[in-house]
């Protein structure tokens, strides 16, 4: 894209290349092209003037800020776990030190390689660095240092020790896998499959009570349900249950709650009811079974009415 140039800025261009247009002796106009080096002499003012600029501060790229980051194997940590960290776009220097009022103790990071601004943690054999297990669940903020001086900071979220870990808490067609962190969708009047995984369950909790406005009754979903769907191996524990959504239950997204570990936490996820109610299948067998019992009644009604009448006409002969 070409720069615009002022009218100032040409006029010194054409000036400088001796080319401005000027009068003859005769009074007509002199051609600048034709002028003697009016076009090299143009070209070069051009250039000259079209020369790079001083970048201002605004331009110059900024140096991107040192950040610190958890590196632990998942997003849960736990009161009196381990923690992992990482440093990028750190000074260069040959340390850096993490505090926090969550650690036991500072933690020192080392280059990952010589020159290197990515600082990495490095542990001393059969060493855990831990967080205290004496303080309470919740955020706490954590600080890199190089020589005392606060260079980047996060914020871990604590849980619980031995809080759960849920994966999955869904429910889907009976006849389907439901999804993996996606809204659940549901018709009304359909056969359901409720699904939840821990992958840290509590001990001798063997089963699980699921409440939902999309059901009629509370539904027990139990460990170790079989549910060909699911192999869930990532060796989280399964419970499983099975229920019919209202068939009165209009459109929209209803909660469905459960409470694990003897009560200490509750889950909740939205469903979303969607669809014309499932047809329920005439109860052929039902009807069949009334009319069967009604036939068998009024046999034995006939029947005792005819014994009766015959008991009657013995009597009066």
């Amino acid at each position: 894209m070409f720069r615009r140039i002022s009218s100032l800025s040409w006029a010194r261009c054409l000036a400088a290349a001796g080319a401005l247009t000027v009068l003859t002796a005769t009074g007509a106009v002199a051609d600048p092209v034709r002028q003697p080096g009016g076009v090299q002499a143009l070209g070069a003012a051009f250039a000259s003037a079209n020369a790079a600029r001083p970048v201002s501060s605004a331009d110059a790229p900024k140096a991107t800020a040192p950040r610190l980051s958890y590196d632990g194997p998942t997003s849960r940590i736990e009161v009196g776990g381990a923690v992992w960290f990482s440093g990028d776009h750190m000074p260069a220097v040959d340390k850096v030190i993490v505090t926090s009022p969550a650690l036991v103790k500072p933690i020192t990071l080392t280059p990952e390689k010589t020159g290197s601004t990515t600082f990495v943690q490095v542990n001393e054999p059969d060493e855990k660095p831990q967080l205290r297990s004496d303080i309470a669940p919740g955020s706490y903020q954590v600080s890199a240092l190089v020589h005392g001086r606060t260079v980047a900071t996060t914020r871990l979220t604590l849980v619980p020790e031995g809080s759960a870990v849920i994966g999955r808490f869904v429910v889907g067609p009976k006849d389907a896998l439901p999804g993996i962190d996606t809204p659940s969708r549901v018709r009304p009047g359909s056969d359901a499959t409720v699904l939840l995984t821990d992958r840290s369950p509590a001990p001798d909790e063997d089963e699980l009570t699921v409440t939902s406005p999309l059901f009629d009754d509370p539904v027990v979903i139990r460990k170790d349900q079989d549910d060909p769907g699911c192999k869930c191996d990532d060796g989280a524990t399964l419970y499983g249950g099975h229920s019919r959504v209202r068939d009165d239950i209009p459109a929209g997204t209803y909660p469905m709650k459960v409470t694990v570990h003897h009560g200490q936490e509750t889950l909740t996820r939205q469903v979303v009811v969607a669809g014309q109610p499932v047809p329920r299948p005439f109860p052929w067998p039902a009807v069949g079974i009334a009319a069967a019992a009604t036939v068998l009644i009024g046999a034995v009604a006939g029947w005792l009415l005819r014994h009766r009448r015959r008991e009657t006409a013995a009597v009066s002969s």
